[in-house]
């Protein structure tokens, strides 16, 4: 795999304040990587430092093989063949759709038109269009015009900052899924920068999860959200139950009964993790949990339900008395609080129902804390 872009130790301060901390990453030639975080993360900064708009106090930046910066040494911005589309498209308002996709094009280049009617196709855009002005055209087309714009000097990597964050739901997915294709079908390395975690998960090949100035992980998208690295990274990424648990050939004893995990060699005390949609729950009578012969069963009653069309999202209290209970004393019961657990809107049990919790698949288990 070659790698286009790379970053050794990337640090940077503004003032006293630490805002990255030897930042290492790999983005391989042709892919999409997502950078995201929190606000104040750091991810900005970064993809400015990327740019070429900042530079870092310490640490390497380099694409295709050459030296970007090398701490307070840098190549100018304008000089390292980078696109870049900001969150807001940055259009030229007084400019038609043709001079902002131009915009970068001298005047006299022969063949003027024909490259610019090409970006307008390449970003599925008709050229009925060009005479027209940015307030003229939807936001989704303002992006498209914006993406065409940093396309047509042909970038070695294509940065975008929250681009798609001012559209619409329905809008954004379309226009992201556009964008994504495009961008793959062209061989452009990318790196988008957002804090929307399912827009990271649904665009990237590699995924960046920043935090405090730190990169705390980056990998395949379904690596990091199957197999985070720690709690506050499984959270972030979505929505996730987390348990104490005693480990065994392969099994996790935890408030669930038992259920199978991904490390089979870790044995003891650990905490594993669960996502809400491989929790399965089917509607029993209420003395089931009295009533069974299988002493790691689950029960639970459902306490509220949240309508959300094909899928709904219930609230299930765990029923004391059934699952594996193997907890230290000193460890919160999580039969206090609701389980969160998704379910097909056309198989929703009522409020108040009892219902068995079976899991799906396997239990992440968090690596040992440093000592």
């Amino acid at each position: 795999m070659t790698t286009a872009l790379e970053l050794q130790a990337v640090c940077k301060h503004y003032g006293a304040l630490k805002v990255l901390s030897s930042i290492d990453l790999k983005v391989a030639a042709g892919s999409r990587t997502a950078i995201v975080g929190p606000s104040g993360s750091g991810k900005t900064t970064l993809l400015r430092i990327i740019a070429g708009f900042e530079v870092p106090d310490a640490g390497h930046v380099s694409l295709g093989g050459q030296l970007l910066a090398d701490g307070g040494a840098a190549i100018p911005a304008h000089k390292r063949g980078i696109g870049f589309v900001p969150q807001d498209g940055a259009l030229f308002p007084h400019l038609t759709v043709a001079d902002n996709v131009g915009f970068a094009l001298p005047r006299g280049m022969p063949g003027r038109d024909q490259r610019i009617a090409e970006l307008m196709d390449m970003v599925s855009l008709d050229t009925a269009m060009l005479k027209r002005r940015p307030h003229e055209i939807s936001g989704g087309q303002q992006q498209r015009v914006a993406l065409a714009r940093a396309l047509a000097q042909s970038p070695r990597l294509m940065l975008l900052d929250e681009p798609f964050s001012a559209l619409d739901t329905g809008l954004r997915a379309s226009t992201r899924k556009a964008v994504a294709q495009l961008l793959s079908s062209a061989g452009i390395t990318s790196i988008l920068v957002t804090h929307d975690q399912a827009e990271a998960l649904s665009f990237a090949d590699q995924v960046a999860v920043m935090r405090a100035g730190q990169l705390v992980q980056a990998g395949h998208p379904s690596e990091l959200y199957l197999r985070p690295r720690d709690v506050e990274t499984a959270s972030f990424l979505g929505e996730s139950i987390v348990l104490p648990a005693q480990l065994g050939d392969g099994w996790a004893d935890c408030a669930l009964g038992r259920v199978a995990v991904n490390d089979p060699k870790r044995s003891g005390a650990a905490q594993i993790m669960l996502r809400p949609e491989q929790l399965l729950v089917t509607e029993v009578p209420a003395d089931a949990g009295r009533a069974t012969n299988e002493p790691a069963a689950c029960f639970g009653a459902v306490t509220d339900t949240d309508f959300g069309g094909s899928v709904c999202v219930l609230s299930v209290r765990l029923l004391r008395g059934s699952g594996a209970h193997a907890l230290s004393a000193q460890a919160p019961d999580p039969l206090d609080e609701p389980l969160l657990v998704r379910s097909p809107a056309l198989q929703v049990p009522p409020v108040g129902a009892t219902v068995r919790i079976t899991v799906s698949g396997q239990a992440h288990v968090f690596a040992r804390a440093a000592p």
